[in-house]
């Protein structure tokens, strides 16, 4: 009963990264509109343009397990795989875009003058709290494989 009251919270969790992710995907874009390297702003690079690529793709992907999961819970459906799933990737997939916006920010991404630095230690705890993205694993694990233990 007490890991069945986890799953709102994991979708919580899953929306709290998603936001922490958006975020920083935002400053990253206006970063790399204003930042001029060599002549160019960095978002000319193709580099960049790849980046922004692959982390607008992946949080779209979190949102739509993150809505799925939220969707199931409203309608009473037990949803410990579904929440961990959306848990899962939404807190990784949170720590990947954060990092790469940092990066793309450089030596300033370090600084405290740049939300971006807070917003990068944020987003570390997303995959510790309410459990671990390995615990998540073994969680999906078991729900696939019908397993209680």
């Amino acid at each position: 009963m007490a890991l069945g009251a986890l799953a709102p919270s994991r979708i919580a969790i899953a929306a709290q990264s998603i936001g922490i992710a958006e975020r920083a995907f935002e400053l990253g874009l206006d970063y790399a509109r204003e930042r001029q390297v060599f002549g160019h702003s960095v978002a000319d690079f193709q580099n960049s343009r790849f980046v922004f690529a692959d982390c607008r793709s992946e949080l779209d992907q979190a949102w739509l397990l993150k809505l799925r999961g939220a969707r199931l819970l409203d309608r009473g459906v037990h949803i410990r795989g579904e929440a961990s799933m959306a848990k899962l990737v939404a807190s990784e997939t949170c720590g990947r875009v954060v990092d790469r916006m940092l990066q793309l920010h450089g030596g300033n991404g370090y600084s405290r003058e740049y939300e971006i630095e807070r917003l990068y230690r944020d987003a570390r705890v997303m995959r510790i709290f309410e459990g671990t993205s390995e615990v998540q694993r073994e969680v999906i694990a078991r729900d696939l494989l019908g397993s209680a233990t």
